[in-house]
């Protein structure tokens, strides 16, 4: 099967949709397909084009089996509503140039967000005369409303354009059952709408046993510390002025170190805020390379996710499914019924504080610290669950056999309705 992806993220971004993308794409092509994507140049989470991609206009490489077609998108440097819509806009004209001019596959993987490649989707589907499956990793119109992004005549728009989007889709898929369930609320048929979660990356499984974090606590100056440690994505939707607010509170605690390793479109100002808090005990890191991010997190003693509580109901980080894999105990700083607390809960890998409450936070941390022995029990039982759940291979060949599935369906339509005119 040849499957085109349309995608904003993708290799060699090493957290958010990229990664789980890459692992979906490289899975495919190994397993026979002729892989192709179109994407932008790698940006993500820094918000500045990686070095060796800066100044090119189109760029075709190989990796891993897979083709992947760049084009140009301009990526502003400081991030607000107005210029990620531009910043959207300039990758969806590319893009669909890009994808116009490569050959016709026989199915669609579209990745949303943004959503906007609903428009590209169905005009591709159109063009080729294929289907397209709408891979829904964010509910960006939910996600744009609840926190104030956009102007309000703005919104019907997205919601009308999500809805076609969802309409001429062969198939739907999403992250978790909380979020199918809101696009079945949409008035979408539940049997149009699967679930493919993230899988789990096998050498999560080593943290701690084949990986261990001595070598990153010498190298940062860690021996002794109890580490608390937020990796990935410093966004809006994060609101992790919360776990500066936790530091201040903890500040007298001289054993603990709060570390936030990443980047994202809030990391100035939150290092700002840190510089005007004096939180002598808060370390900013940068993203780190693979290796060097399973040390970091087999040197962490207790792992957070932190989202606002406008959005933690409709959006679930990678990490979760990260965290629970490397048998880290979580601090989880969620609605207690969104998807993220119910994993967290389900999985007993962790403990689940209202989002905001910053002195919730900080005595689930002092009491982590407190009882070390909770903590380990808590990160072997979210690693069994994680185990159980997201298996790299058995999430993978699921993905495989829902794509399989609907290009089959179309084909036999095709091939019925040509034998019915005849």
């Amino acid at each position: 099967m040849r499957i085109l992806v349309l995608t904003i993220n993708y290799w060699p971004e090493q957290t958010g949709i990229g990664a789980v993308l890459t692992r979906r794409c490289e899975y495919l092509a190994s397993a026979g397909h002729e892989v192709t994507v179109c994407t932008g140049m790698p940006y993500y989470p820094e918000w500045g084009i990686h070095p060796g991609y800066r100044g090119k206009m189109l760029l075709r490489e190989k990796h891993n089996g897979v083709t992947i077609l760049r084009s140009w998108m301009w990526v502003p440097g400081n991030v607000t509503s107005v210029k990620r819509v531009v910043f959207e806009a300039s990758f969806l004209a590319s893009s669909l140039l890009r994808a116009i001019g490569s050959s016709s596959p026989d199915l669609l993987l579209v990745v949303s967000p943004p959503l906007g490649l609903g428009l590209s989707a169905m005009f591709l589907g159109w063009w080729w005369n294929i289907p397209y499956v709408f891979d829904v990793q964010d509910l960006q119109p939910d996600a744009a409303a609840d926190l104030g992004m956009l102007p309000k005549p703005v919104l019907p728009v997205l919601y009308r354009l999500e809805g076609m989007a969802y309409r001429y889709a062969s198939l739907i898929s999403t992250v978790t059952q909380g979020m199918r369930q809101k696009i079945i609320g949409k008035g979408i048929s539940p049997a149009k709408v699967v679930v493919v979660p993230p899988p789990a990356d096998n050498s999560l499984f080593a943290v701690g046993a084949a990986v261990n974090g001595h070598e990153f606590r010498q190298k940062h100056g860690l021996e002794g510390k109890f580490l608390v440690t937020h990796s990935g994505n410093m966004g809006v939707k994060q609101g992790l002025d919360a776990m500066l607010d936790a530091a201040l509170r903890l500040r007298d605690q001289s054993d603990f170190v709060f570390m936030l390793a990443g980047d994202g479109a809030m990391k100035s100002h939150l290092q700002e805020r840190a510089e005007s808090m004096a939180l002598s005990n808060l370390r900013f890191l940068p993203l780190q390379r693979h290796a060097e991010f399973l040390q970091m997190l087999a040197a962490t003693d207790l792992a957070l996710i932190i989202q606002q509580s406008s959005v933690s109901d409709i959006v679930f980080p990678s990490k979760t499914v990260t965290l629970l894999s490397a048998a880290r105990a979580v601090a989880a700083s969620v609605s207690a019924d969104s998807e993220i607390g119910r994993v967290v809960r389900d999985s007993g890998g962790g403990v689940v504080t209202e989002p905001e409450d910053v002195e919730a936070l900080s005595a689930t941390i002092k009491e982590f610290f407190d009882h070390p022995g909770k903590r380990l029990a808590m990160g072997e039982s979210g690693r069994r669950y994680a185990s159980q759940h997201w298996d790299e291979n058995r999430v993978l060949s699921n993905l495989e056999r829902h794509l399989l599935k609907t290009y089959r369906a179309t084909w036999y339509h095709a091939i019925t309705q040509g034998s019915t005119s005849a």
